[in-house]
């Protein structure tokens, strides 16, 4: 099964993460979607799964969880936008890991890309980086990768330049 994970969008998505993700099964967003039209576009390219972020407002707040916990055959996914920073995780995060024992957490926030086995807690920590032009961050990123045998393997990156384009309203 191939994903595509991409997080912070901030009501931009650019044609390049589209194509990028063309041939997966399944994308996630991990948050600051921007608005409900981001989801929508990526629904129509395959099976999308998202939580809301910080920025986020009503109609995405309304239709996306805070967080999401999922199976990808025997691996456990736990995707939240604000997670803290391995190892120091917040609160909430520390309670969900100990409670649902995943191998994948998915978040986003920071604009900083990070993909980092995470000893202590035995699992995969994935942080896209962001991939709308709005933050500090100077190149917007997404992954994609593979679930082989019910583990992470094939890891791909995309980077593109920052660009004014207009928010999808």
């Amino acid at each position: 099964m191939k994903i595509g994970v991409l997080s912070d969008t901030h009501g931009v998505l650019d044609d390049k993460v589209l194509h990028f993700f063309s041939e997966c099964d399944e994308i996630w967003h991990a948050g600051d979607v921007g608005n409900i039209q981001i989801m929508e576009t990526l629904a129509e390219c395959t099976t999308t799964r998202g939580v809301f972020g910080n920025i986020d407002g009503q109609p995405l707040r309304s239709s996306l969880p805070e967080f999401q916990l999922f199976s990808i055959k025997t691996a456990r996914i736990l995707m939240i936008h604000i997670a803290g920073n391995l190892p120091r995780y917040n609160q909430k995060v520390r309670s969900l890991i100990e409670l649902s024992r995943p191998s994948i957490l998915v978040c986003g926030h920071s604009h900083i890309l990070k993909v980092m086995f995470d000893k202590k807690n035995n699992l995969l920590f994935i942080n896209p980086g962001a991939a709308g032009n709005h933050g500090f961050h100077k190149v917007k990123t997404a992954l994609r990768f593979q679930i082989i045998e019910d583990k992470p393997c094939k890891m791909e990156l995309l980077q593109l330049q920052r660009h004014k384009k207009k928010p999808l309203s």
